[in-house]
């Protein structure tokens, strides 16, 4: 979702510059490329580029396509084979192995175009899916592109009305919705990549101290909606943490009327004042969040378990699976930094439902699609 956020962003400004663009998304990849279906990259007539299609072997010889994309004013589907001997060398320096098919859209001043349908997804606070059409078969063939986005209460079409399978494609985008999975279909000599586009994480950080500063940071890099809350003004500013989307300065049991919460939103407890913390979570465990990590030792958590249900909590077995305390990856974390880095490496984990293990020991692909 980062990605995406750069790229519209990256698209407004070279609107405002009276620049043409073309955006460059990966659609299928068989065998083993950098990156995976989804990845995106926008590309200005001058030569800017924003997003990453490849780790930089790939990039070049996209921009002279997109150029002649941005000329000609048609989509065009590009096939790099780094298992051949003539396109090797595109990958040699990553080790690539695979097949990669890449579109590349004009991005016109239409109503509807492929930066509109990301913009979208952006503001869209639930899962959405955006459907690209080419064709592998006929390459000389129209490549449709962008033709759908939706979510459960939004549907923008894009050129879908005029496709004979559109009926096909529509359920087929809205089982991928329901399963929350991107899926690559066919239909009668094209194929689609059917993407569930997930809603960026929103980070709720309880405690405006020092050791939350470079949470706040980190969680920016990867484009996460930072929420800072604390009962003192002078430590939850923006001058401290200009990163943050919300500051909230409030007592814990005023907190939650000031939230936003859906299944995408983590929290940190990290105040270092345990009468602030349990009396926040009194009120957050009804709630029950995907994420509440909570910073300190076991026996700490253990304490104010037992004290909330001694005074009438009822804490379940969906709040005891979503509490993470201590928070973090196990990485030998020492210093504020190095902490936060175990913090976000762990709710990356849990929203993907990954285990956090080294890569090293996986025997399946990393990426499914």
């Amino acid at each position: 979702m980062k990605e995406i956020i750069d790229i519209v962003a990256a698209y407004e400004i070279a609107v405002k510059e009276g620049k043409k663009t073309a955006l460059a998304t990966v659609v299928l990849v068989e065998g083993s490329a950098y990156r995976r279906a989804g990845a995106r990259m926008l590309i200005t007539e001058d030569g800017q580029l924003t997003g990453a299609i490849s780790g930089g072997c790939l990039e070049g010889d996209a921009l002279r396509k997109a150029r002649m994309v941005i000329m000609q004013q048609e989509p065009l589907l590009v096939t790099y084979d780094t298992m051949d001997d003539d396109d090797a060398k595109l990958g040699v320096g990553l080790g690539c192995n695979g097949i990669i098919h890449i579109l590349i859209e004009p991005v016109n001043d239409h109503k509807i175009n492929p930066i509109i349908l990301l913009k979208a997804a952006i503001t869209a606070r639930d899962n959405a899916v955006l459907v690209t059409l080419f064709s592998l078969e006929d390459r000389k063939a129209p490549q449709p592109g962008s033709c759908l986005y939706l979510t459960n209460d939004q549907i923008l079409p894009n050129g879908l009305a005029i496709l004979p399978y559109k009926n096909e494609l529509l359920e087929d985008a809205k089982n991928a919705l329901n399963s929350r999975r991107s899926v690559i279909t066919a239909y009668q000599g094209y194929t689609a990549f059917v993407e569930c586009i997930k809603p960026l994480i929103s980070l709720v950080i309880l405690g405006a101290g020092n050791d939350a500063i470079p949470l706040t940071r980190m969680a920016a890099i990867l484009g996460w909606n930072i929420t800072v809350v604390d009962g003192r003004p002078n430590y939850a500013s923006v001058e401290r943490f200009p990163s943050a989307k919300k500051l909230v300065i409030a007592k814990p049991e005023k907190v939650l009327e000031s939230l936003e919460i859906n299944e995408w939103t983590a929290f940190v407890l990290m105040t270092h004042n345990y009468n602030y913390e349990i009396a926040f979570m009194k009120d957050l465990l009804p709630v029950n969040p995907s994420y509440i990590g909570i910073l300190g030792p076991r026996k700490k958590l253990e304490r104010m378990l037992d004290e909330l249900e001694e005074n009438g909590a009822v804490i379940t077995e969906r709040n005891l699976e979503t509490i993470h305390g201590p928070v973090g990856l196990d990485i030998g974390s020492e210093t504020a930094e190095e902490i936060a880095l175990s913090i976000i490496a762990e709710i990356k984990a849990v929203f993907t439902k990954r285990n956090g293990r080294s890569l090293k020991y996986k025997t399946t692909l990393i990426h499914s699609i």
